[in-house]
């Protein structure tokens, strides 16, 4: 245990500590703010994916495109980096101190990070296949108008909003920032719900009526 602690106490690794402190405590804000309804996420992902591609020919553009920038939220590939960077970093420390050996901090960062982006690029695409897109990311918010979908942080009601899913017609999962209309009862999650509007901050919600939450059943099977 004590040589464990030497290595994550070491000054060799502290770029390794911070790294992986930032995104604990990224990981944690985003966590909080999730379930009361809002995501960092929204604030940052639809600017930065346009930004990207509009630099792609640049070649920090092509990288962030090479890393998947995107095709999941800024804020979550920022938590991958890190938490891949930090792993990397402490790996290679840890083999050195085994050997008795100590690498400089700046080669140890710049091999760290060189690892770091092809497997940032492979764990990056795997993560955004199976989390839930964000509505800004494939269609306009207008389609998304009408459709039923499930209560997945609720319950939704008239105070702080909370989030849906719902699948696209091209078969990618949506979570949605929405809210109970002024004359519902309460949401609960696992509810099937109608989304019959948007305003500047959520969707509105009612409880779906039973012939379209029948008819969406009948189309998944």
């Amino acid at each position: 245990m004590s040589a464990v602690s030497d290595l994550l106490l070491a000054p060799d690794v502290r770029p390794f500590a911070i790294a992986a402190g930032i995104m604990l405590a990224l990981g944690g804000i985003e966590l909080l703010t999730t379930l009361v309804g809002f995501s960092i996420s929204e604030l940052l992902g639809k600017d930065f994916a346009v930004e990207a591609d509009s630099d792609s020919d640049s070649g920090l553009g092509g990288m962030f495109l090479w890393i998947n920038a995107g095709r999941l939220p800024l804020l979550i590939l920022i938590i991958l980096a890190l938490g891949v960077f930090s792993i990397g970093g402490f790996f290679l420390q840890g083999i050195a101190h085994g050997a008795g050996l100590s690498v400089p901090t700046p080669i140890a960062a710049l091999a760290a990070g060189a690892v770091s982006l092809p497997a940032i690029r492979v764990t990056s695409r795997g993560i955004a296949r199976i989390i839930p897109r964000d509505e800004t990311y494939a269609v306009d918010d207008a389609d998304f108008v009408g459709k039923v979908a499930e209560v997945s942080v609720g319950p939704l009601d008239q105070g702080l909003p909370g989030r849906v899913r719902l699948k696209d017609v091209f078969g990618n999962w949506h979570s949605l920032v929405a809210r109970a209309s002024p004359d519902s009862a309460p949401l609960p999650v696992g509810a099937s719900v109608l989304l019959v509007d948007r305003d500047a901050k959520s969707f509105i919600a009612i409880t779906a009526p039973a012939d379209l939450i029948a008819q969406q059943r009948s189309d998944r099977a």
